[in-house]
């Protein structure tokens, strides 16, 4: 996943290996094996590839590439997947989803909707207390 990641971010700024090469102080020897999978570079050269293309190190390292077409989400934007909706239009809410947004069995969720923009979904606490906020800057 590394490599096909880190071949599809760089192609995606338009960067040749010696141009990646370059900012990582690396040569494009090196940066071609990290591509075929023949090597990984240590922590602190992900945290540079992660810096330089704006994702996390997680994602660099774990996104799944789905047909070779989906990038590596940037920094605090998520891919979780598809749902399916159920016939009651229950939706299951992915795991991965649920732990980055500490949602618990019992947690009740509110449901926004936009015809432009599409469907949010917000703990209900969390909106309560963007309300809250709101009627102080209000008042």
């Amino acid at each position: 996943m590394f490599s096909d990641n880190l071949i599809l971010l760089r192609k995606a700024k338009n960067m040749t290996q010696e141009e990646l090469a370059e900012k990582l102080n690396v040569t494009r020897q090196t940066l071609s094996k990290w591509e075929t999978g023949d090597s990984l570079p240590d922590i602190e050269k992900c945290r540079m590839i992660a810096e330089i293309f704006d994702v996390s190190i997680d994602e660099l390292v774990t996104h799944e590439n789905i047909n070779g077409k989906l990038l590596v989400p940037p920094m605090g934007k998520h891919l979780f997947g598809t749902v399916k909706v159920g016939d009651k239009g229950q939706i299951v809410i992915p795991a991965k989803a649920r732990k980055i947004f500490n949602i618990n069995v019992g947690d009740s969720l509110i449901v926004l909707g936009d015809d432009t923009q599409g469907i949010a979904i917000l703990k209900e606490q969390d909106f309560m207390y963007m309300l809250g906020e709101i009627e102080k800057i209000i008042k």
